[in-house]
């Protein structure tokens, strides 16, 4: 059998994507999420799944689901860092907890994630991180600060992680979506964030990247062989202006 691959993130949109792509070819998987119930669906047809309800800015709870997956499937092979969160507003009004919440999620969820698995990997000199961030982990939209600050700490940790693992062999990388097809918008309490969002959505035609070309990005990187590391992809609908 092939070896474990862990998602978080998995109980839609980019995750869910890549649990069907990962599953068609055989691996066996521990999918991650809040929502068991979604998670519970999605897995209801693979081969091999373990789902598990996980907090990613819960360390332990995280780990144990892991560890819990590796006693089955043996050590991961790739953890793709999927989890996150984008709550829309400006900086002026925004609830503050807001920005905590990003933060915890799309960082020290992405951390967390990364120790758990970093020490087997190196001392097995094999083995895959894929975080995915965003396009605006490198360039700035409106509306966007606090989601943008932390998808540009995924950017910073993730090139540093992979510049201080490459001696071991281990790979670090990197996907930045543009605009897509997901379920990020819907914990988005700004109206006019809201607003400003969708009329730029319909200047594209109506239409944002389809999150399983997102999928087949990240299998595509990862069917590399271990020695070599596409180490950043970024991906968006090609009307994308911005």
């Amino acid at each position: 059998m092939k070896k474990l691959v862990v998602i978080t993130g998995a109980s839609s949109g980019f995750g869910a994507e890549i649990a069907k792509i990962f599953n068609a070819d055989g691996y066996p998987m521990l999918l991650l999420g809040r929502r068991i119930e979604k998670l519970n669906a999605l897995a209801a047809d693979f081969d091999h799944a373990m789902v598990e309800a996980v907090d990613v800015t819960d360390y332990d709870q995280f780990e144990a689901a892991v560890r819990k997956a590796e006693a089955v499937y043996g050590p991961t092979e790739l953890l793709i860092n999927n989890a996150g969160v984008m709550l829309l507003g400006n900086v002026q009004n925004q609830d503050p907890r807001e920005w905590q919440t990003m933060l915890d999620t799309n960082v020290m969820g992405v951390l967390n994630g990364t120790q758990i698995v970093l020490n087997e990997m190196r001392e097995h000199e094999h083995g895959t991180i894929l975080n995915v961030s965003s396009l605006a982990g490198k360039k700035t939209f409106v509306n966007h600060a606090a989601y943008v600050a932390s998808k540009y700490g995924v950017h910073g940790l993730s090139e540093t992680i992979r510049e201080e693992n490459a001696g071991k062999n281990v790979r670090v990388m990197l996907i930045a979506p543009g605009a897509a097809e997901t379920e990020l918008l819907t914990h988005v309490t700004s109206e006019s964030a809201l607003t400003d969002y969708n009329a730029w959505k319909e200047s594209m035609g109506g239409l944002t990247l389809d999150p399983k070309h997102v999928a087949e990005t990240v299998k595509f990187m990862f069917d590399m062989p271990q020695n070599v590391n596409i180490r950043e992809v970024d991906i968006a609908a090609t009307r994308q202006d911005a």
